[in-house]
């Protein structure tokens, strides 16, 4: 288990900016949070493994701009979008190979564009097919707005996928749920291999390390009591901090706390 950091924290400066910021400043494992079809170019992302290359630092996973059409191309009737877009998510897949990224973010359908659930596990399940053939694990995110908001759609979805069901858990997201985020760690255990980390109490729902309500250290020991050996990922907006000098300091605070969660339990 290890801490990290996304470059969605920074929009909407340029991806490239983010990555420069964080490698200059010590952030050693980072999500990129592609924002635009040129960015999948092989120019543009060799550039970004370069940059990664000379400060030594590991790209945990990647999430796609495409999120918000999800429903309209994967979850349709009219099949020829599904596999339009099939073929579209392997360029995500090719640059996280040049990049050395493992773990693929997807969000999925909205509840207002109904498809049978069986239908969603299926259509899902071509795209962790597709992702394996380029050594990548396509992961569901639990997202409000999403049917993958509910944890009993998670719970179903892991009941008929079995092996290529896995699961990125966003905290926030189980706040604007309604939903308690150690349930999620109960229910779906070592399934979950990638983690959205933000802060929650009276002052918001998406708050950095150490500034909010959240039992942090109950989830971290939680995390490694379940084995989990991905990366806590630390994704807040842009309105939920003052400056990126605050930001990276903020990272380190969690960096610091995972390490010594790890370090509690042996």
């Amino acid at each position: 288990m290890e801490a990290g950091i996304s470059t969605a924290c920074f929009y909407p400066e340029y991806v490239e900016n983010a990555v420069l910021f964080l490698a200059e400043n010590g952030a050693r494992n980072i999500e990129i949070f592609i924002n635009s079809d040129c960015e999948l170019k092989k120019d543009f992302i060799c550039d970004i493994k370069k940059k990664i290359d000379d400060f030594g630092i590991k790209v945990a996973s990647l999430h796609p701009f495409t999120c918000g059409i999800e429903p309209m191309m994967f979850f349709t009737p009219y099949e020829r979008r599904f596999y339009d877009i099939l073929d579209y998510y392997k360029k995500y897949f090719n640059a996280m190979n040049i990049l050395g990224g493992k773990i693929f973010v997807f969000h999925g359908n909205k509840p207002q564009n109904y498809f049978e659930d069986e239908r969603y596990f299926e259509r899902f399940a071509k795209l962790f097919e597709t992702g394996r053939e380029f050594g990548i694990t396509v992961a569901q995110e639990n997202v409000e707005r999403c049917v993958s908001g509910k944890l009993s759609f998670l719970k179903k979805m892991a009941d008929y996928l079995g092996d290529a069901a896995n699961f990125v858990l966003d905290v926030k997201q189980t706040v604007r749920s309604g939903e308690n985020v150690f349930d999620y760690l109960n229910e779906l255990g070592n399934k979950i291999i990638h983690v959205h980390y933000s802060e929650n109490g009276r002052r918001g729902d998406c708050l950095p390390f150490g500034t909010g309500d959240f039992d942090r250290s109950a989830f971290l020991k939680k995390l490694k009591e379940l084995n989990f050996q991905g990366s806590v990922i630390l994704e807040l907006y842009r309105e939920n901090y003052s400056d990126y000098d605050f930001l990276i300091k903020n990272y380190f605070e969690l960096q610091e706390a995972v390490k010594t969660s790890a370090l509690k339990q042996h």
